[in-house]
């Protein structure tokens, strides 16, 4: 076995045992990608403040107080909105009371016959304790199994920051240990390949927002065509929360319909609104992401399309959130295979 053969062996050994071992550890990285992906986002404005005299660590804390403002700003278009609506809720109960009795007390009578009284709903209940009990017990250890979720969804989201912090500070020197570990005579490849990315990278950080923008116009003005009173602030939260799948649609459109709810009284202008987000979940996922970001980072309309289903496949949640910008790095390394492949020996004989 040639030298050549065996150290590409060795690296693949490396590739595969590393693939492994993220394999098996993917259950507590999920606060680490995150922080790795807002520390790359917020990185040229640390080093931005770095130039302008600030310490590294100084300019991490600046940086990371424009995060917390930026989602205390997030909360204070979602709280006070939900407040208004509360309070319309509240005036709905009465109504809401009065079309329960005179529509369906009688279909209550109809099922318990002619004692619809106290009694007569007790022994009903007893009658069907059974299947309720059954049910129940299916429940709690579904509900058991929530709270554990729910404590370890809370613990990550306390971890993310602290990640962040010390990989905003350290960014720079974690990356001049990496580069260290890469082999002399690869050095120039890998850094030439890493500018790729990089700039690829922040094409589709520009794309996004450029996403972000346009669907924010959308949910305003689809949401406004429908009457509903918050179109504003729904619709700006739904757009600014796309970069995260589906979570921009979920909160929109859970704050829509109960909006819609508080404000109609016909079902119709309900439906409406959901047609409404069922229309730019479609255009988003079909037409503004492939054009606006998949043209940035040279993919294809249906190479963004099969990323993401792919993607989320293989991996949930986080592989949708990751499937461009990964997509983005396989493109690159694929470009530099193919010119590989075409001044080999293999391809010219």
């Amino acid at each position: 076995m040639t030298p050549q053969r065996f150290a590409a062996l060795q690296w693949l050994a490396f590739l595969l045992a590393a693939l492994t071992l993220l394999y098996l550890l993917s259950p507590i990285l999920t606060p680490f990608v995150a922080a790795t992906i807002l520390a790359y986002i917020c990185n040229p404005l640390v080093a931005r403040l770095c130039r302008w005299g600030c310490s590294r660590t100084l300019a991490t804390i600046a940086v990371m107080l424009g995060l917390v403002a930026l989602v205390a700003g997030l909360l204070l278009i979602i709280l006070p909105l939900l407040q208004q609506e509360s309070a319309l809720l509240v005036e709905q109960v009465p109504g809401w009371y009065e079309q329960l009795r005179q529509r369906w007390l009688p279909q209550l009578q109809q099922l318990l016959g002619d004692d619809a009284s106290a009694a007569g709903l007790r022994s009903w209940l007893m009658a069907h304790w059974q299947n309720a009990g059954g049910v129940a017990g299916k429940l709690l250890p579904w509900l058991g199994g929530s709270s554990a979720a729910l404590f370890a969804l809370l613990m990550n989201l306390l971890l993310i920051p602290v990640v962040l912090f010390y990989l905003l500070r350290d960014w720079e020197a974690l990356l001049g240990k990496l580069s260290e570990l890469v082999p002399m005579r690869h050095k120039a490849l890998v850094s030439r390949v890493t500018l790729e990315i990089d700039g690829v990278l922040a094409e589709f950080l520009r794309g996004q927002l450029s996403v972000m923008a346009l669907m924010s116009a959308y949910y305003v003005l689809a949401l406004s065509l429908t009457g509903l009173e918050f179109s504003l602030p729904i619709g700006l939260l739904a757009g600014m929360l796309v970069f995260v799948p589906y979570l921009g649609m979920v909160a929109g459109l859970a704050l829509a319909t109960l909006a819609a709810v508080m404000q109609f009284d016909e079902f119709t202008r309900v439906f409406l609104v959901w047609a409404a987000f069922g229309l730019g979940q479609l255009l988003e996922g079909v037409v503004v992401t492939p054009w606006l970001v998949g043209e940035r980072i040279g993919l294809h309309p249906l190479a963004v399309i099969f990323a993401l289903l792919a993607f989320g496949q293989l991996f949930g949640f986080f592989g949708v959130l990751l499937a461009l910008p990964l997509s983005a790095v396989l493109l690159v390394g694929l470009r530099h295979a193919r010119d590989g492949y075409l001044s080999s020996t293999l391809y010219r004989d």
